[in-house]
């Protein structure tokens, strides 16, 4: 997955897709484990997703970086001005 696509999700967003990615990770750990898995690096690409998902939440925790708006955000401060 790739940051840019990471980026424009909201927090929530982000935070059911950690979810997801977490039981797909414990699923392949238990494929490796039992030899039905045929390409083991995916395992790792897994876990860097993971990692690039706490990285932006952390960052926004910290106001590193920002929320992106939504679209009834942007037309509400359209109408304000």
């Amino acid at each position: 997955m790739k940051s840019k696509e990471l980026f424009v999700m909201n927090n929530d967003e982000l935070i059911s897709k950690l979810n997801s990615l977490k039981a797909e990770l414990y699923a392949l750990r238990f494929k490796h484990a039992t030899n039905q898995l045929t390409n083991p690096l995916v395992i790792r690409d897994t876990k860097h997703d993971i990692a690039k998902i706490k990285t932006i939440l952390r960052q926004r925790e910290l106001n590193i970086s920002v929320e992106p708006k939504t679209a009834a955000e942007v037309k509400s401060a359209k109408k304000s001005k």
